[in-house]
């Protein structure tokens, strides 16, 4: 009877095992695994494999690889009939395959080297360990032998399939090794590995080893940590005793020349809170001015702050947003009182709010954010439909005012001074041409935001265009990885991630780098060339999609490689004529005034006829 249950029980932990090796890399773009097999003809002796490795490159966590791999005597003439695959083979067995795309041996340049028998032979594929498995996660920790397969359909007869070891790729890794990191973020883990690729002499192919190096929920680590940690107490001051709070002072007269700049995602009045009140201040009105700014969402507010928060909500005429400012959204707003949304981003570029209902990471349709707003600006009439699809509010609480913080781009004066002071604080960028990378992040949000940088080739871009460029990083602020310049690129690479304005480099910019980033229609506004580096455009859209088709939208290149930039710089193949029709879309107005229209619209009441009249 014992030995029964220890049967059982070995098998039950036998079957766990086994389960939990085949779902180490499950299918994610790529690849897909599966338990070992003898293929087809694998075992044939007559199946003599014929292969060579013409080029392994690494570019931190993604290797590029291209050669051949043939079997004598079956023809190879059709690419329909062939297929070729990465073979990943870990300590427990399991197999994963990865796709290699097919070529003709004239492609990989070596035409007259194989047969012409042999013609769809040549292979190559770009693999990036730290994205290969599900959820876009790094290669698991293991230790990983790389095969080469091919599999030849020959009409009338079989498929036959053979594996054979990559060869001798010593001589592609300098030092004979390559090493990397791979990093992931979500908003409750943060992992890190380490990658490392050497040549196997024994079984004379690349051997893959990923090493966890850390794992952990970021809200649990950090000197930070405790201070974000809300309890039970805390969570009834922040809610019902806010509300309640808010409710007593709404007893109290409304102010009606009381303003309140209210923020979760800044500590300093800039962006268009700074535009706007200037534009207050510059026409001494009789307002009377509070700002309540944190750093984010989740800082902590005090017992006296979250009174502050609902004695000023309560009693001001006029509450100003920039952002996302979730203690406002469950609050009836009083009657005659303004809620306006003043958002931080330009133009409708990825959809955000309520139009992603029913996507991963969107609203429930029972969300109360954002829908309390009385007004929302936005810089074109074309658009409005769209925020207030977002937001979940009528359209004509939508106004077309256009945005405050582009008023600088209509400045003359300010655009020249800044390019002044940037040139003589950063001498570099005066007599090269600038580029500057500005991507927005990738993740669901601020607590997993991250940008996979390996994506670039800093070494190519270096090469190619430091006689004539400097590159400037803007990396997105919420971006948690990791990012160090390499010090032998340090005349070329600068980064600029700190600087806290990026509509000020964009006077200093000669070429902008971005991808989804709403920044895209600042800088047309400039009438200078932008490329939009979408190397996951397809992820992108199935994930987060857009309010318009991406290709036809961009005003400029579509490019998905460290190639494709550079080969687009030089060329200059920019699609300007893109540019004029952009901005005539995205902005009803290029005067320099969207300020004085928020004033004169949305806090004096004047009708759009006579936003200029206090002037």
């Amino acid at each position: 009877m014992l030995a029964r249950i220890k049967r059982k029980i070995k098998r039950i932990l036998l079957k766990n095992e086994t389960t939990t090796a085949r779902n180490e890399i499950q299918m994610d773009q790529s690849i897909v695994t599966q338990p070992y097999i003898n293929d087809i003809g694998s075992d044939d002796e007559n199946l003599i494999p014929r292969r060579k490795i013409t080029s392994l490159q690494w570019n931190g966590p993604i290797m590029t690889i291209k050669g051949y791999f043939y079997l004598e005597n079956l023809p190879m003439l059709d690419e329909d009939l062939v297929k070729k695959r990465l073979i990943l083979i870990n300590k427990s067995g399991v197999k994963s395959i990865l796709p290699l795309q097919d070529l003709t041996v004239g492609e990989i340049g070596l035409k007259y080297e194989v047969d012409e028998l042999y013609e769809w032979s040549g292979f190559e594929g770009k693999i990036n360990f730290a994205t290969i498995a599900a959820n876009n996660r790094p290669l698991p920790e293991s230790e990983y032998k790389i095969y080469l397969e091919v599999e030849v359909h020959v009409l009338g007869d079989k498929y036959y399939k053979k594996q054979f070891t990559l060869g001798n790729i010593e001589p592609f890794l300098e030092k004979g090794f390559h090493s990397a990191k791979m990093e992931y973020f979500t908003a409750r883990r943060e992992m890190k590995f380490n990658l490392m690729a050497t040549y196997d002499q024994s079984v004379k192919t690349l051997k893959i080893v990923s090493s966890k190096l850390k794992d952990f929920d970021p809200k649990d680590m950090g000197i930070d940590a405790d201070k974000y940690k809300r309890g039970v107490f805390y969570r009834f001051l922040h809610t019902t005793v806010f509300r309640l709070l808010y409710k007593i002072y709404c007893l109290r007269p409304l102010k009606v020349n009381k303003v309140l700049f209210a923020s979760d995602s800044r500590t300093e009045m800039d962006g268009n809170f700074l535009f706007v009140y200037n534009e207050m201040l510059q026409r001494n009105l009789n307002l009377d001015y509070h700002f309540v700014l944190k750093k984010g969402v989740e800082e902590k507010k005090s017992f006296k702050e979250i009174r502050e928060l609902a004695y000023h909500l309560a009693t001001s005429k006029f509450i100003l947003l920039d952002d996302f400012y979730p203690m406002v959204y469950p609050l009836r707003i009083r009657k005659n009182a303004e809620l306006i949304q003043l958002w931080h981003a330009v133009g409708a570029f990825k959809t955000f709010g309520f139009s992603r209902l029913g996507r991963s990471g969107g609203p429930s349709p029972k969300s109360i954010n954002h829908r309390n707003y009385t007004k929302a600006i936005v810089s074109s009439k074309h658009i409005a439909k769209y925020y207030a699809e977002g937001f979940g509010i009528e359209e004509e609480k939508v106004i077309p005012t256009g945005i405050p913080r582009t008023d600088i781009f209509f400045d003359n004066q300010y655009k020249a001074e800044v390019k002044e002071r940037l040139y003589t604080e950063y001498p570099f960028l005066r007599n090269k041409k600038v580029i500057t990378f500005a991507p927005t992040f990738r993740g669901n949000g601020q607590q997993s935001a991250h940008y996979p940088m390996e994506v670039l080739n800093l070494e190519k871009l270096y090469h190619e265009l430091k006689d004539e460029y400097v590159f400037l990083f803007k990396i997105h602020p919420f971006v948690k990885n990791d990012f160090s310049i390499p010090y032998q690129y340090k005349d070329f690479f600068y980064d600029f991630s700190s600087y806290r304005e990026i509509n000020d480099l964009l006077f200093v910019t000669d070429i902008l780098i971005t991808d989804y980033s709403s920044v895209c229609f600042e800088f047309a506004l400039l009438n200078k060339p932008m490329l939009f580096f979408a190397f996951d455009v397809e992820e992108y859209i199935q994930k987060r999609d857009f309010y318009y088709e991406f290709s036809s939208f961009i005003p400029g290149p579509l490019v998905r490689s460290t190639d494709d930039i550079i080969e687009t710089i030089n060329e200059s193949d920019y699609k300007m004529e893109k540019i004029k029709p952009f901005v005539e879309y995205f902005f009803d107005h290029y005067d320099g005034n969207s300020s004085a229209r928020v004033v004169d619209q949305l806090i004096l009441g004047q009708p759009e006829h006579e936003e200029n009249s206090a002037y």
